[in-house]
């Protein structure tokens, strides 16, 4: 018999209060340098999602390679959470720690290509399929110039994206759909609207951005025939509203519909790289008009990448050359300088390789299957979804289909109960929603040691 709601909630309570004072107990150190960083930065750290983590303080490193880190409190981590997806392919890879040692006695940035240039495309061509490049200094930057591009080339004004969507914080993207029981616009697909917790924006992004439901093929099919959609982007499994992969067929028929009403297609695979070397569209067979990728192409120093065809280079040339000179808005300085290009070319061709991803894909699979035998051993209506490399545990006994069915699986206190608890005995996991990430330096008794530990909280939630 499944455990009442309510008494796994009180229990989670009772442990997250002990988890915190063990915490504090646990890293003094971390709480005396969160004191002293507080006198010159906002919240203490240098960005403030860090000290959204749910911990009294923020958890300070001291060192990190492969698939661990030690704090200043000199507690060793085995690490699921890769700097959210920025060191999916494990901290300080020797091959990468070695190009950028031999790049940084060459020089940093020059706002000219380095000699690693054609390489570094070659790379990205054969890693993800696409023949033409640009590179960008973060994901958010690629997704802002993609747009530009997809308007120019198409002479149209809007963005299509999912409710629940993530693009950084690419601000035409930052946007929700009406829930279906509050004020609606449309009787299937309710209003678009700037995201409550959005920060200084003014303007109305629903009056050039449009949010549908993920997985609602119909819907969408009804705002691409408006004609006046520029480019849909998406994921190609939502991945910070919890996990919500595709239905089977569901960005196959995306690509479709787009060519027919002539919308480009852009496909946000920062995340979705775990999928598989490639990435998902790659592994499927799906070639989008752009591709971003970002986070750990350069292994976690700051680099994006955009890839599109050779027919959307001569669009994207002819918008170029047909408009006044000046500044196309579209590119930052530092963008492809010369330590991104050799961190990127030693990430892409020495370190995400086709044994890299065998051995994670192999281990996450081993991972899912000890969580899902935990969860119903203790008859937990829960369940695990997995990307590829990428675990993410959901609060509900089937995967959700879209945003609002994974936000109503959410308890913010069962998970940071349990996100603390394994961060006190030396797991760490992604905060927010417990995602978890197989890099190529976990070892199988990094899975054992997660999977043990997982399954003593449960017992102690389930007490």
């Amino acid at each position: 018999m499944q455990l009442q709601h309510e008494t796994l909630f009180n229990n989670a309570q009772q442990m997250l209060e002990n988890e915190r004072a063990d915490y504090v107990r646990l890293h003094p150190q971390s709480m005396q340098l969160s004191v002293s960083a507080n006198e010159h930065f906002l919240y203490g750290v240098p960005m403030h999602w860090m000290n959204d983590w749910g911990t009294p303080a923020p958890l300070f490193v001291k060192y990190a390679q492969g698939s661990h880190f030690t704090c200043v409190d000199d507690i060793y981590y085995v690490d699921f959470c890769l700097g959210d997806t920025g060191a999916m392919f494990g901290h300080c890879p020797p091959a990468l720690a070695q190009a950028i040692a031999a790049q940084a006695s060459a020089g940093f940035t020059t706002m000219l290509p380095s000699s690693l240039t054609p390489n570094v495309g070659e790379a990205l061509a054969d890693h993800f399929g696409l023949p033409y490049w640009q590179l960008a200094t973060t994901a958010t930057d690629a997704n802002r110039f993609v747009l530009r591009w997809a308007r120019a080339v198409t002479g149209r004004k809007k963005l299509l994206v999912f409710d629940g969507c993530y693009h950084g914080t690419f601000d035409d993207a930052m946007v929700d759909m009406t829930m279906r029981n509050e004020t609606i616009v449309d009787a299937v697909v309710g209003k678009t609207i700037n995201r409550s917790s959005l920060l200084g924006q003014v303007y109305d992004l629903g009056q050039y951005t449009v949010a549908v439901p993920f997985n609602d093929i119909a819907t969408v099919e009804r705002e691409l025939a408006k004609g006046d959609i520029a480019c849909l982007l998406t994921e190609p499994a939502l991945t910070n509203c919890g996990m919500v992969p595709a239905k089977a067929g569901f960005i196959e028929s995306l690509r479709n519909l787009t060519q027919q009403y002539g919308t480009l297609l852009v496909l946000d695979e920062t995340h979705t790289i775990s999928t598989g070397r490639g990435g998902w569209a790659k592994n499927h067979g799906v070639v989008p008009d752009f591709l971003v990728v970002g986070k750990p192409i350069a292994g976690g120093l700051p680099a994006a990448a955009y890839g599109f065809s050779a027919a959307m280079a001569e669009q994207m040339k002819a918008a170029k050359d047909q408009a006044p000179p000046g500044h196309s808005g579209i590119g930052t300085t530092l963008s492809g300088n010369m330590m991104t290009l050799a961190a990127i070319h030693a990430t892409l061709t020495e370190v995400a390789t086709d044994a890299a991803y065998a051995h994670m894909l192999g281990l996450a699979e081993s991972l899912e299957d000890q969580l899902i035998a935990s969860i119903k051993s203790h008859d937990l209506p829960w369940n695990i979804t997995r990307l590829g490399a990428r675990l993410e545990l959901q609060f509900c006994e089937a995967t959700p289909s879209n945003a609002e069915e994974a936000r109503n699986a959410q308890n913010d206190v069962i998970e940071s109960a349990i996100h603390l608890y394994l961060l006190n005995r030396g797991v760490l996991l992604t905060p927010f929603h417990n995602m978890m990430l197989v890099c190529p330096a976990t070892s199988v008794d990094d899975v054992k040691r997660l999977a043990y530990i997982f399954d003593e909280c449960l017992n102690e939630l389930s007490n």
